[in-house]
């Protein structure tokens, strides 16, 4: 069996903390059983793992977010799509790399899943019979159904057919119709017949998906796939396969699953109220407060708020209005403020703009202790690194050698540098130039 978790997402409904590089499965805001901080996505894989579900686990994620994955979970396969396009895109290249790249039989069974379901163990237990329908060959293709809490416009809905002997044998009810995303009103009558909403959980032989890729993508290597990635539709995978597909199933999940998609329901799970520096008077009632800056963030008398500050900007809004954030988005486009690297975190301290159009921008920068940035170069920027605590090794050029608290250098535009961390080690970077963007950089191998 193969586990495919698709980590996608914008990062605009819970802005501030949330960004493009940074979205809301990376926020370390939940709670582990040892009472640890951890993100929606190590709940996810924590979870699979205590079900026995911990092998073979692939994460399609976009380029601006593996980094955040490649620091936040170890022992999986990350797979970059080359452009961000929607999940029918994102699951195909992950089935022809399980095909071209892990070189998986077509009769290997496939549950794509997503990053960020708040859910409990019968929700692994589900995904069990799914597998097990699969191999049962129940259905082509077979989904987790939810049971609705109230009609909504924001789920695809599951009507299952009648049972029949078949459906009882293997726990799997065929599907008579799924429709993706009806009005409230169609919603509620979908409800009165039955319907179930679509957990957005998958399960099929890797052949099933391949065969559908192949009418747009047919190439023997997956380094061609890549290359032809935006052949693919751009469009979801519940209206390109599961609105065309007759044989279809459903497993019936009715346990606790919420997405924590807005600032309300995310802080209904959080009993830590305030997050960060931050100062109240112990009046406020109802008020969860997030701060990511240094400076203090003071709360009186504050009730039903949510309170986020970050490098990214400062959101105080009535938690039953939070999710009304997402329509405020194309104010707020631009350059995320905070990275979460596999080498570490970046924040940007400042930026400015000269009258003549030079450039420079501001970061301090923490790399783990062993982790390096790799062996780079840049075409347009002079970079300035002064190192503010910690020991480690840099490379300029052919030259090697120690660095610690105290030490300055400068790296002209053109020459190769990288940087190794023996302990956390932080220092502030100075980059100055025309343009200043994350894309001006080229990388070489290297070995420490």
């Amino acid at each position: 069996m193969q586990i495919v978790i698709l980590s996608g997402g914008s990062g605009t409904r819970l802005w501030p903390l949330s960004n493009d590089a940074r979205s809301k499965q990376f926020l370390r805001l939940l709670s582990d059983p040892e009472g640890k901080p951890e993100s929606m996505l190590q709940r996810l894989v924590r979870q699979l793992r205590e079900a026995g579900i911990n092998d073979n686990i692939t994460v399609a994620t976009s380029m601006a977010q593996r980094d955040a994955v490649a620091g936040q979970l170890k022992d999986v396969d990350i797979l970059t799509e080359p452009s961000r396009r929607h999940t029918f895109p994102a699951i195909a290249l992950a089935t022809e790399y399980l095909t071209k790249v892990k070189h998986c039989d077509s009769n290997e069974i496939i549950v794509v899943l997503p990053c960020d379901p708040f859910t409990v163990s019968g929700y692994f237990e589900a995904i069990r019979r799914m597998v097990a329908g699969v191999q049962k060959d129940a259905a082509e293709l077979i989904l987790m159904g939810i049971a609705p809490t109230y009609p909504s416009s924001k789920y695809g809905y599951i009507l299952p057919a009648p049972p029949t002997d078949l459906s009882v044998e293997t726990g799997v009810s065929h599907v008579d119709r799924f429709i993706e995303k009806p009005s409230v009103e169609d919603a509620e009558t979908l409800i009165g017949l039955g319907a179930v909403w679509n957990a957005g959980v998958f399960a099929f032989r890797l052949g099933f998906l391949n065969k559908l890729t192949s009418k747009y993508l047919n190439y023997n290597t997956f380094e061609e796939v890549v290359e032809h990635y935006d052949l693919l539709p751009h469009t979801s995978f519940d209206y390109e396969v599961l609105e065309k597909t007759e044989n279809m199933g459903m497993v019936p999940f009715c346990g606790r699953w919420k997405d924590l998609g807005t600032w309300n329901t995310l802080t209904d799970e959080i009993s830590c109220r305030n997050y960060g520096n931050v100062i109240t008077d112990g009046t406020g009632e109802n008020t969860h407060i997030f701060n990511e800056l240094e400076l203090p963030l003071v709360c009186i008398g504050t009730k039903d708020l949510v309170v986020a500050a970050s490098p990214d900007g400062i959101l105080v809004s009535e938690k039953s209005k939070s999710e009304d954030i997402k329509k405020l988005s194309p104010q707020l486009h631009h350059r995320p403020m905070f990275e979460e690297r596999r080498w570490g975190i970046y924040r940007v301290i400042d930026q400015t703009k000269a009258l003549d159009g030079h450039c420079s921008l501001t970061k301090r920068l923490t790399l783990n202790p062993g982790a390096s940035i790799s062996y780079q170069r840049h075409a347009h920027r002079e970079e300035v690194w002064t190192f503010v605590d910690g020991e480690g090794e840099i490379v300029i050029g052919d030259e090697r050698k120690p660095v610690k608290r105290g030490m300055t250098f400068i790296i002209p535009a053109g020459t190769m540098h990288a940087l190794k961390a023996k302990t956390p080690l932080t220092f502030i970077e100075v980059q100055t130039g025309t343009p200043l963007i994350e894309e001006d950089i080229e990388r070489f191998p290297y070995e420490w």
